[in-house]
This record gives structure tokens, C-alpha cells and sequence, in this order.
């Protein structure tokens, strides 16, 4: 399958949109049915309640959460998307900018399959920490 352009576009406004949203489910309804991610090699999070639960404690961990898509590209049915996500730490209130990426496979939809994230952890704990 190779995916449209045009859709893929809108589909990555419309993704980006929904974390900027607050609503969990709303990035749950880019994703396909009993599908998910995996970020930084952890632990697979897999179907809506899941996908839910993972985009909620982000907006939970960041009330002012704001994420930026930096870059898409895509071959077939992959693609990948790079976002900067920023935002105040609801705990220590310490800004944090952290920048990373996910690695999609898509179906004819445009809805995500499967995902791996990828971010800097130690930076992203650091920032949270509020260490310079």
C-alpha cells in the first residue's frame, strides 16, 4: 500500500491537534483498533484503554502541554513523524522541551498500526528534575 500524501499530511495536523487538545482520546482515535505503541523500548502499550492511559499521563504530567511537528516523511505505509513536545512539569513546575520521534506503519486509513517512539529519557528526567 502506499499512502497518500494529502491524507498523510492531514492526518499528521490532525494527530498533532490531538495532543494539543488535552483529550487522551482523541490521539487514541489515530491509532487502529487493538494497536499501539512502544516508547523507548518499555513497555508495549497496546488498544484504545491503553493508548489512552499512556497520552493521558503526558497531559496530566504537562497541564500546558503544547507539541510542535517538526518533521514527517513516509515510504509505502511508514513514516515518520518528529515532534518537539514542551511544556510546564505538573509536579515540580519546571519547564521541559524534549524532542524525539515515532516510527509509524499505517493502514489504508491512515491509522496508525504500530508505533515506536523514541525520546532522550535521561534529558527529559533532567528538565523534569529541573537540573541546568
Amino acid at each position: 500500500m502506499r499512502l497518500n500524501k494529502n491524507e498523510f499530511e492531514r492526518m499528521t495536523e490532525a494527530y498533532t491537534t490531538a495532543w494539543n487538545s488535552g483529550n487522551p482520546e482523541a490521539v487514541a482515535d489515530h491509532y487502529a483498533p487493538d494497536k499501539g505503541i512502544t516508547i523507548n523500548r518499555g513497555e508495549n502499550q497496546f488498544g484504545r484503554d491503553a493508548i489512552i492511559a499512556m497520552a493521558g499521563g503526558f497531559m496530566s504530567s504537562f497541564p500546558d502541554l503544547k507539541l510542535t511537528r517538526d518533521f514527517v516523511r513516509f515510504a509505502g505505509d511508514h513514516a515518520i513523524f518528529g515532534w518537539t513536545l514542551e511544556g510546564h512539569h505538573s509536579d515540580t513546575g519546571n519547564l521541559v522541551k524534549a524532542s524525539g520521534w515515532e516510527e509509524w506503519e499505517l493502514d489504508e486509513n491512515c491509522r496508525i498500526t504500530n508505533s515506536l517512539g523514541w525520546f532522550d529519557a535521561v534529558d527529559y528526567e533532567r528538565q523534569v528534575a529541573g537540573q541546568v
